[in-house]
C-alpha cells in the first residue's frame, strides 16, 4: 500500500476545482481558505461571485476525491483519506493508496 501527502496547495486547488465544476465557472475564480477548529475540526470558507459558502469536512474530502480522479489519474473509492494538522505544513491530506 502506497501512501502519499497533499499538502494545503493541493487542497485549496482541489476545493477550487471542484467548485469551479460545481458552480460551471473558472476556478482562478474560485477563492478558498482552508480552516482548522479544535471544536469543529477541518472546514473551508469558498467565495465565488460575492458569495461565500462554507464546506465541512466532508465537503473537502468529496473536492479531494475529485482531484484524485480528474488531475492526478487515482481511483479515489480505493483511496483511504485522512485530513491532518501539520505543524509545519499546515493542513494536509494523508491519501493511501491500494
Amino acid at each position: 500500500m502506497e501512501q502519499i501527502m497533499l499538502y494545503e496547495q493541493d487542497i485549496v486547488n482541489a476545493l477550487c476545482l471542484f467548485h469551479a465544476h460545481k458552480k460551471e465557472v473558472e476556478a482562478e475564480d474560485v477563492q478558498v481558505e482552508l480552516l482548522y477548529d479544535d471544536d469543529y475540526g477541518f472546514s473551508a470558507e469558498v467565495h465565488v461571485g460575492g458569495r461565500k459558502q462554507v464546506l465541512i469536512e466532508a465537503n473537502l474530502i468529496e473536492a479531494i476525491r475529485f482531484y484524485l480522479d480528474n488531475k492526478m489519474n487515482i481511483n479515489s473509492f480505493s483511496a483511504g483519506l485522512e485530513l491532518a494538522l501539520d505543524e509545519e505544513e499546515g493542513i494536509v491530506a494523508y491519501v493511501k493508496i491500494r
